[in-house]
Formats: C-alpha cells, structure tokens, sequence
C-alpha cells in the first residue's frame, strides 16, 4: 500500500472519530424510588452552549426538534439531533423599535390544539400565537392575550394548555425594565391568569403569590402547578381546579427558601410526565417529585436551572440552565 492510501486512510479514520461528549452536574436520588426514572449513573450532557440565559424549552415531536428561548437576545433557537444549533425565530418577545431592557424576548413555548407555536413574549406583555407554519417560522404574531380589565399585563413568562384549549400563565415582572418599580407598569399585582378557548376572555385565578413564575397541570388536568421564583418565599404551590375553574384548597409542594440561599436557582420552569412525577427547576438543578409528592431526587447542576421539556414518550428530559442546553437520557 503506497503512501497516498495511508494518508487516505488516517484522515478517514479521524473524522470517523467522536468527539467526547460534554457533561456537568450529578444525579443524586433521594431513594431507590428514582432507579425507575433515571440511572443514577445516567449523564448530563451539554447540547448547546454560549446563550446569555436559556428558557422555555419546547420539543416538537412532529418537526423532531427541540426550540428554546434565549430571553436577552430576543430569539428562538431550534436544536435538532441532525444539525444541531440553529437560529429559528428572531425577534421572539419584542417587535419594538426602541430598545428596552435586558429580558424582552420570548419565555415560554408551547403549542396549541393544532400544533401552532405559542410565545409568553416579555417585551410586547403579551401571549401571542405565532402566525406562520412551524417549518417557515416568520416573527408575525396574533396577540391572545395582552390585558387583564383594560390594564397590560407585566411580562407573560410560562404558560399551559388544558386539553379544551384554555390557557393558563403566569405575568411576573421579569421582562418590566425596573420590575415593580417600572413606569409603565399598569397592574399592581403579579397574576395568575386563565384565558377560556372559546370567547378569549382572560379571568385573573390569583393575586397572591409574589412572584409566579413556571406552571403546569396534573395529568387529570385538577390541579394546577405554580411556582414561586422569590428568594424570600422559593415555594411550589398546588391548587385545584373548581368546577367553575375557580382555584380552590391551595397548599405547598415543597418550601426550598432556606436551599435557595446556598445553591443557585430558584423555583421556575417544571413540568410533568404521563404518571404524574414532577421535574422542576428550583435551587440547585431539577428537582423530581412523584405523583403524592414525595421527593425521588435531584438533578444536581452547578448554574441555575431555569426550565425543563420532555420528550420521545418521557424517556429524554430536556433542560435550559443558564448558558446551557442539557440532556438527560432516561429509562
């Protein structure tokens, strides 16, 4: 074999070579009771990188890609096994001219009934649907819900869909650009709103929790997840569902105040599986409930955990932390 085929054959076998991929963090199971979700073994791997603060992690089974907001930068990312990193939807949260504020892009993702792409966009205060297919993304939106009684809201941050179509989110003030103390602030509370399918009439459900940020439904859809990202009350609360969607017999998941002064995070984005376990944000990584609410464990992160998506039938968890775009491969 001449010189020509060996130099042939290294550069083949070179570029056949895989880079090794990049883990951070831990799991830590409470119990035993966590082998059934994920190997305590199992690694944390990096996807993506370099976002000034990654949010709202959506997989969309149909187009096999995973889209995320990085909410400084005002734009959607899309990440797909095949091609990974791609810039999918700018801008995301804000269509002004003027530049505003540091968190003006889109938050939280979803999709409604018939697969459309759904923004908690900060910098416009509003829900918005966007009106354009999700293989042509385009930033022209249909506004769903941008008042409460005549009054803008904050800044829409995390939302869930009930199978009849009714939204509810959350308007804490992370997209004001003073926060509370912003001027152009117009409602004086921090709400948790339902927006009903049919007539698009938007019911504020609660006013009393400072600072709502993720939320999400329990399988059976009567009980309502919301969590509170203030560092004086770092709190997941749980709430049922009424006959007239009123929120009734509400009581404390878990209060992490005291693990949120010595690990980084806060409660924020969650969600929940098929058999009601519960991964959600909070101080230190993820942090994973079963269904009666017992602590199974933790997905140990050394940044903040800012929200989480599942995906392929609940077997890989997705989780947007800070600069990062994680996986985990569960069972």
């Amino acid at each position: 074999m001449n010189w020509y085929y060996i130099v042939l054959i290294i550069v083949w076998l070179a570029a056949c070579k895989t880079a090794p991929v990049k883990t951070i963090g831990s799991i830590e199971p409470a119990g035993e009771a966590l082998q059934a979700l994920i190997h305590e073994d199992a690694e944390i791997e990096v996807i993506a990188e370099g976002f000034d603060w990654s949010e709202g992690p959506l997989w969309v089974p149909a187009e096999n890609m995973l889209l995320f907001s990085d909410v400084p930068k005002n734009v959607v990312h899309k990440w797909t096994p095949e091609k990974g990193l791609e810039t999918y939807l700018r801008p995301s949260g804000y269509t002004g001219a003027t530049p505003r504020g540091e968190e003006l892009g889109s938050n939280g993702l979803l999709l409604d009934r018939e697969g459309r792409l759904i923004l908690c966009q900060h910098g416009d205060r509003r829900l918005a649907r966007m009106d354009a297919p999700l293989q042509q993304p385009a930033p022209v939106f249909v506004t769903l819900a941008g008042q409460y009684q005549g009054k803008q809201f904050n800044s829409p941050n995390d939302a869930v869909m009930r199978s009849n179509g009714d939204l509810f989110f959350t308007d804490p003030p992370y997209g004001m650009v003073q926060r509370e103390k912003d001027p152009a602030r117009e409602l004086p509370f921090h709400g948790v709103f339902r927006v009903d399918h049919q007539s698009g009439e938007v019911t504020l459900l609660t006013d009393t929790i400072t600072r709502p940020n993720g939320i999400a439904l329990t399988p059976d859809e009567r009980t309502l997840i919301i969590a509170n990202s203030d560092p004086a009350k770092a709190v997941w609360y749980l709430y049922d569902i009424a006959p007239n969607d009123s929120l009734v017999n509400p009581r404390i998941l878990r209060d992490v105040t005291a693990d949120a002064r010595n690990a980084p995070g806060l409660p924020d984005g969650l969600k929940v599986d098929r058999q009601g376990n519960i991964f959600a944000s909070g101080p230190g990584g993820i942090w994973i409930f079963n269904s009666g609410g017992a602590m199974l464990g933790k997905i140990k992160l050394p940044v903040s955990a800012a929200n989480c998506a599942l995906a392929d039938n609940d077997r890989v968890l997705y989780i947007t932390a800070d600069n990062y775009v994680l996986r985990v491969k569960m069972r």
